[in-house]
């Protein structure tokens, strides 16, 4: 994953070193080595070094935070071991440089610097699964994270990664912000170069939809005729957009953003365009608002909430939201639905009138589990699975968007549809069907980019009873804290990264052991 190039900072490491009393014990400090970022920090009488760059979008690991021997991005909550430099939970799918580490005359050095194949740095001894089959459907978030990590665990069988999206995988956070403003070339989105997937024989099939699962035959029919037995399956097929069922809909310049496809056809449409009107004021509908207003065009915004992102992040944090894209321009029509699209207009159920050549609908997605309801698999407003991610078909797994856990943080069963935790599902995922037996334990986290603001939040509160907002909304500074009964559920920051990170932290040790209903 591309991102901004970052200034070196601090001592020359290799040259001069710094001193080890500049490095209280679970601090960072930067530095630099051959020209490169480098992040030190100190456990106990032992001291690390890694790259300073996070692989994912080039953040300053030395902003993070350590935890134990590992330390956290910042921007999107990486984690990387301090030991190896492995990228050990996503988004980061790459590995950080590791450097040797020297003690001379009370200052530390760096030297020899090294960054192995991330496929190569956890492999175990002895290898897994040679001769087996298993079958990833879904090339997104999940499922693209689960196949580089059987062939990191050693998996030496079959990996096949099927898709119905023509392309390989890619950033789809990415879709709805920098690169639908323009500002992120088409090299940032694919998540691997082409080679990556034959250099690790991970076999690709895209463009393909599955058919039908037969559970007792273990074996996937796509719709094309071909038929895939399995040893394992993992079942990553995401969601799909909720669309507008109102006269209109379906005129050509009405969009929906899930997919790289339509991300590009909507900028295409924007270059042609001088009104937008989104409709939804969901994080993907604001981020899309925002990055039309980078293109120029008028834009306006049509929810039926009174406030936008009320039910997720409050009506206070909504409101600050909602002054953010008005200091930008964007026009709010609340407490409105659409009612009909016309090729120049979009009227409101208010009958009032708004200009549009360019309609993009974010009004939610649906699970796709039609495939798992008609073969049987136990449902719950989602796939049902266990702590292992394993439905009720032994052997077949379910990560990502269309996943409903037991959540330990919250004691209560919870289907979640965030990138980050996709991702991470699919290596969990991946991990146990190498019958490693790793529970999914992992905190939600999402990132939202608005102009120049970010929303980190971390846990996930459907419901709460009180909302502890500390800072300042003007300053672009505060964290919420989301509680119900007297947990705490979810945080919520604004300027406040590393305070992002610690509640992370915290709240993974407050997770364990909880009850689950």
């Amino acid at each position: 994953m591309a991102g901004e190039t970052q200034a070196l900072k601090g001592p020359d490491l290799k040259r001069d070193g710094m001193p080890i009393g500049d490095l209280p014990d679970g601090t960072t400090a930067a530095g630099h080595a051959d020209g490169e970022p480098v992040l030190v920090t100190r456990r106990g009488d032992t001291c690390f070094a890694v790259g300073g760059v996070c692989t994912h979008y080039s953040g300053p690991l030395s902003d993070g935070l350590v935890v134990g021997d590992t330390v956290r991005c910042p921007w999107h909550h990486a984690c990387f071991s301090l030991r190896t430099g492995e990228a050990l939970r996503a988004p980061a799918l790459n590995p950080v440089p590791h450097y040797a580490v020297e003690q001379r005359n009370g200052r530390v050095f760096v030297a020899q610097r090294s960054q192995s194949d991330p496929l190569a740095q956890s492999k175990p001894a002895a290898p897994r699964g040679a001769g087996a089959t298993y079958v990833i459907l879904g090339a997104g978030a999940a499922g693209e994270a689960a196949a580089e990590m059987l062939r990191r665990q050693g998996f030496q069988g079959r990996v096949l990664l099927i898709g119905a999206d023509p392309a390989a995988p890619y950033d789809r956070p990415n879709l709805s912000k920098d690169y639908l403003a323009g500002e992120a070339p088409e090299e940032w989105i694919p998540l691997r170069p082409p080679e990556f997937y034959e250099e690790h024989a991970i076999d690709l099939v895209l463009g393909e939809r599955a058919d039908r699962l037969d559970l007792a035959g273990r074996r996937l029919v796509l719709g094309n005729g071909d038929v895939h037995p399995y040893d394992r399956l993992l079942l990553a097929l995401g969601a799909e957009p909720v669309r507008l069922e109102i006269p209109g809909a379906t005129l050509p310049h009405v969009h929906v953003l899930r997919s790289l496809a339509q991300s590009r056809a909507i900028i295409a449409a924007a270059e042609r365009s001088r009104c937008a009107v989104v409709i939804g004021a969901s994080f993907i509908g604001l981020e899309v608002a925002a990055s039309l207003r980078h293109r120029k065009l008028e834009v306006h915004v049509v929810a039926p909430e009174e406030r936008p992102l009320a039910r997720v992040l409050g009506p206070e944090i909504g409101a600050f939201i909602q002054r953010l894209h008005e200091e930008h321009g964007v026009r709010f029509h609340l407490g409105h639905k659409p009612a009909r699209i016309d090729p120049e207009s979009v009227t409101l159920d208010s009958g009032e009138r708004l200009p549009a050549d360019l309609v993009v609908a974010g009004v939610g997605v649906r699970p796709c589990v039609a495939l798992a309801e008609r073969a049987g698999l136990t449902m719950d407003r989602g796939i049902s699975v266990n702590a292992y991610l394993e439905t009720s078909a032994p052997g077949v797994f379910a990560a990502g968007d269309l996943a409903r856990w037991p959540d330990p943080h919250t004691g209560e069963r919870i289907r979640v549809e965030h990138w980050v935790v996709a991702q991470r599902q699919g290596q969990v995922a991946a991990c146990n069907m190498l019958d490693l037996r790793t529970p999914y334990e992992d905190v939600p986290f999402f990132w939202s980019a608005h102009y120049d603001v970010s929303v980190r939040y971390v846990g996930h509160a459907e419901r709460w009873d009180r909302i502890a907002l500390e800072g300042s909304l003007e300053a672009r500074s505060f964290t919420a804290t989301f509680g119900r009964g007297g947990r705490r559920l979810a945080v919520a920051t604004v300027g406040r990264d590393r305070a992002a990170l610690e509640a992370e932290a915290q709240m993974e040790g407050e997770g364990n052991g909880a009850g689950v209903r």
